[in-house]
């Protein structure tokens, strides 16, 4: 006959790595949604970006027209003026 004993912390443990599980797949979760949220700022900035590039490029036609016009710059151009907005 086998003289065979329950370890009295095994159900214990198994309790506390199923919460220790939930806890990591919460924070997993929040990870994930934290890191949508910087992907969706990283969007926003980089339209931000080409739309400051934009206008600059505007600007520096406007304002610095090249050494060998001589002529006044032309009127603000349809994509400058769109850039505007």
């Amino acid at each position: 006959m086998l003289n065979w004993r329950r370890d009295p912390g095994y159900e214990q443990s198994i309790v506390l790595h199923e919460l220790r599980m939930k806890q990591l797949e919460s924070e997993i979760s929040r990870v994930r949604s934290d890191s949508e949220q910087i992907e969706n700022e990283i969007e926003q900035l980089d339209r931000e970006n080409a739309r400051l590039e934009t206008l600059l490029s505007c600007v520096d036609r406007l304002c610095f027209p090249p050494e060998s016009n001589s002529t006044p710059p032309p009127a603000i151009e349809s994509d400058c003026e769109s850039s505007l907005r």
